[in-house]
């Protein structure tokens, strides 16, 4: 009993420690790009055994959109009424704002070339619903009011992605609208509520501890079962990557200009609204940080068959955590400075 405590008070810590997020996206970057480069090896020398990985994508995606949904945290939307300001422009920022811009973007680069625009497109739309905390967290954001929007991110991205694609993408998007909407309520409504299940349930039958150690647990093998997907995805479909390779070195400029573009929107409405140090992190941080896991996963069930829409969100997902750390650094001096202004005023 006394080693199991110690187990529990180990995985709690790493779930709560600001250099375990640093840690888990640093494997998570790290895994995709063996996914990658094993998946293109495979599906190279093997067709047939990538076909036969790529039959692991489907069960993978279900497991990935169960456990993201049971890692969501519904109860803190009782904390809603008292941040209704801050959530208010947050909520804009993410839902009205940035989709327009990436919206404009991806059509000004890849308009001419409809899978890569609609793969880019999907990855600017979504923001984060997870790791976004643990670097708010890093750069002295406010963590509490970042749980708030946990779970505002995510029912409101699933209930937009087909009203998005409606809006922004219908000639990009081969099936209707309807149909999409259809196939992602089949694929995620049963997910969801078990996912929901299995939270209410254990956290009323496990102590604090226990409960927040499982939640630590399902959070780590998230990469795994991303890398999964992603090798499965590029074993069985690299032929038609290789054709576009050339292309994702416009994705990824793409990309970073997005985040450029993102980072100064965000100083900008921090600026006008006069937002605190603190909350100015967390509007950083879950403007610049997208859902691509979950994008990845919805995506490849609308739109099954369809290699180089993925190709796009993967592209994307690499270069967010170096993003995410070089945001991380700026946000800590930028908050070093004023002090250190401060200190020399009254030394003088």
């Amino acid at each position: 009993m006394h080693l199991l405590k110690i187990l529990l008070n180990n995985l709690i810590f790493l779930k709560i420690n600001p250099a375990s997020y640093f840690f888990g996206n640093a494997l998570t970057s790290g895994l995709l790009v063996l996914a990658i480069l094993a998946g293109s090896v495979i599906g190279t020398i093997s067709p047939g055994t990538g076909e036969s990985l790529g039959s692991w994508v489907d069960p993978a995606i279900l497991t990935l959109i169960g456990i993201l949904f049971f890692e969501v945290r519904f109860e803190t939307l009782k904390h809603l009424r008292g941040h209704l300001r801050f959530l208010t422009l947050a909520w804009v920022a993410n839902f009205v704002i940035i989709p327009t811009l990436g919206y404009g973007l991806a059509a000004i680069v890849m308009g001419g070339q409809p899978p890569f625009f609609l793969g880019l497109f999907i990855y600017f739309m979504a923001p984060c619903t997870d790791w976004f905390l643990g670097f708010t967290r890093l750069a002295k954001g406010n963590v509490a009011l970042g749980a708030v929007l946990l779970p505002i991110n995510l029912i409101t991205q699933l209930l937009l992605y087909p009203v998005y694609l409606g809006i922004f993408a219908q000639k990009s998007a081969e099936s209707g609208i309807g149909e999409i909407g259809s196939t992602l309520l089949q694929w995620f409504l049963i997910p969801l509520l078990c996912g929901v299940a299995v939270h209410l349930m254990l956290g009323g039958l496990l102590k604090p501890v226990s409960f927040e150690a499982v939640l630590g647990l399902s959070g780590r093998v998230v990469p795994f079962i991303l890398a999964v997907i992603v090798l499965g995805i590029f074993a069985a479909n690299i032929s038609t990557i290789l054709e576009h390779v050339g292309t994702f070195a416009l994705i990824l400029v793409a990309v970073f200009v997005f985040f450029a573009a993102t980072y100064f929107l965000v100083e900008g409405l921090s600026a006008l609204f006069h937002l605190e140090y603190p909350e100015r992190v967390l509007l950083t941080m879950t403007t610049a940080a997208r859902n691509a896991p979950l994008m990845l996963g919805i995506t490849a069930v609308a739109f099954p068959d369809q290699p180089l829409v993925y190709a796009a969100i993967i592209i994307g997902m690499l270069v967010e955590f170096p993003h995410l750390t070089i945001l991380k650094h700026i946000l800590l001096h930028r908050r070093k400075v004023p002090n250190a202004i401060s200190s020399l005023e009254i030394a003088r």
